[in-house]
Formats: C-alpha cells, sequence, structure tokens
C-alpha cells in the first residue's frame, strides 16, 4: 500500500482501485510495460512479494427454466428443534422484468392463510438472498431469479426465524442445481479510433477476441474511423498493446460495460473445471 501510494503520487496516470466484486487490487495505466516496470520496481525497492496475474472477470450465474420444490427443514438437537417447510416454484426472470423493476432478482409471496405465520414471511426472503450468493456451477452471484413461496408449514415449537430462513436457502440451492443454470460473463462496448487504413487488421483482430462488430463510420475526409463493436471482457486484456502495434501507435479504444450474456458452452465447461480444481486444492490444503 505503501509503494502504491508513493507510485500514483509520482505518476498521475498510474490508477490504483479494489474491486468490490473480487476484492483485488486493480491497477491501471498507459499498457502492460507500464504496469510491469511499476510491478518490478515493487519488488526491487520495496521487497514486496507480489502476485500479479490477470484481473479476474466478475461472472454471473442465472437459471433457464421453472422448478418447483417443496422442502422441509427438520432438525431435533434436544429441546426445541428446528422446523419449517416451503413450497412454490423458482423461475427465470426476463431482461425487461428486471429493467422495470430494477432488482436483479424478486422474491413474491403468494401464501394465503396462516400455515406460514407471517413474521417468517421476512426469513424466506433472507433465505432467498443467502442462497443467491453462491450459485450452483462456479459459486458465482445468482441473478435473474424470480422465487415465489406458494405455501408451507410450521409447528407451535419448532419453528423459528432461523429455521424458515435455512429451509428457503436450502429448497432454492437445491432448485437451482435443477434448472438449467448458466454462467453469464460481463459483455464490453468498445469503441475504437483508427486510421482507415487499419480498418481490416483491427476488424481481424476484434473478431479474433470473439467480438461482435456493431457499427463502423468512416469521418467526414475518410483519414480515419469509428468502430463500435461488443465483445467479453475477457477477451479484452492486453489489447492496448495489440491495437498500438496494429496501428503503428495511431488508434486508441475506449470500453464500458454493457451487460452480462451467456458464454459459450465450451468456456462453460472450462470454467466449471477450473471451479472444482480450486475447490480439491482448497479440501487437501484444510
Amino acid at each position: 500500500a505503501k509503494a502504491l501510494s508513493k507510485f500514483t503520487k509520482e505518476d498521475p496516470t498510474l490508477r490504483v482501485r479494489i474491486d468490490p466484486e473480487t476484492k483485488e487490487t486493480i491497477i491501471s495505466g498507459m499498457g502492460e510495460l507500464h504496469l510491469e516496470v511499476y510491478i518490478e520496481r515493487m519488488i526491487r525497492e520495496y521487497s514486496v512479494e507480489c502476485i500479479s496475474g490477470q484481473p479476474n472477470v466478475n461472472y454471473k450465474e442465472t437459471i433457464n427454466k421453472k422448478i418447483e420444490f417443496d422442502w422441509l427443514h427438520k432438525k431435533q438437537t434436544g429441546g426445541s428443534g428446528q422446523y419449517a417447510k416451503v413450497i412454490g416454484y423458482i423461475e427465470p426472470l426476463t431482461e425487461n422484468e428486471t429493467n422495470e423493476s430494477g432488482q436483479v432478482n424478486q422474491f413474491e409471496n403468494k401464501c394465503t392463510g396462516t400455515n406460514i405465520p407471517p413474521e417468517y414471511y421476512t426469513s424466506c426472503e433472507k433465505g432467498m438472498n443467502d442462497a443467491v450468493t453462491k450459485g450452483a456451477l462456479v459459486g458465482c452471484e445468482v441473478e435473474g431469479l424470480r422465487v415465489v413461496l406458494q405455501d408451507g408449514a410450521s409447528h407451535a415449537v419448532d419453528s423459528s426465524d432461523m429455521a424458515f430462513r435455512t429451509a428457503m436457502a436450502n429448497a432454492i440451492r437445491d432448485s437451482m442445481r435443477k434448472a438449467s443454470p448458466s454462467i453469464l460473463e460481463p459483455m464490453m462496448s468498445v469503441e475504437v479510433e483508427i486510421p482507415s487504413e487499419f480498418q481490416g487488421t483491427v476488424v481481424a483482430g476484434l473478431n479474433r477476441r470473439m467480438g461482435l462488430i456493431q457499427s463502423s463510420d468512416m469521418n467526414d475526409d475518410g483519414s480515419g474511423m469509428k468502430i463500435v463493436a461488443e465483445v467479453p471482457l475477457s477477451n479484452m486484456f492486453g489489447y492496448s498493446t495489440e491495437i498500438r502495434s496494429q496501428t503503428q501507435g495511431k488508434g486508441e479504444f475506449t470500453m464500458e460495460y454493457l451487460k452480462h450474456l451467456p458464454v459459450a458452452k465450451n468456456i462453460q465447461e472450462e470454467l466449471q473445471q477450473k471451479y472444482r480444481e480450486e475447490l480439491d486444492q482448497k479440501e487437501k490444503a484444510a
């Protein structure tokens, strides 16, 4: 922290931030070489053991079909135990529904009667919030999910806030595994400005990075072009160096977050395999 603070005072083009999703320290600057110089200085001048690499991509998970649940949580531990039963279903939210509500996940209470006492409805919603923090495929946050609670059962002595919260969380986790879950990756809107003679090379480079060209406009005198494309964030690392070499240092680009979209099947399998390997390593270390 001391080294990074000193470097940012020396060099205003070097920026440091902590990613709220992945909790990593991200440094950004004028290109890979610029960052490598500062990493080398941290190791040499401050004797800091520095692990550097590409930032983790903020993947999400979602579901793709409706699944009903009927879950009983029952635990007897001597004295008063735990008892809660929840019945309902989960289903995917459409993009329009998410935009209208402003919520990435929704909880709906359609219970009639008092099979579940009203004071436990908020516990059920908390259970949903617990469940969506970690998906079934790679342990990422889940979005695009509607949970509908229709009925349930309680016990005069053993039912509690925690019992209903646990029952709901377990019911949703179990249902998400069966609801054709998929992984979503962040897509970036990338604007590239280049001299027009480099158009072919730059478009080919974006295609190699699985980019979808949205528009390609030439300026009035035909000397420059602006290309707009949608590219997965995971494929954008190292692009600043590539575009400079493709355009003899004359090209520049900006990118901003657009939305999360499903990853390709082969990438989903790779991410799941990597996640399983990480879990195995943690288990062996423990």
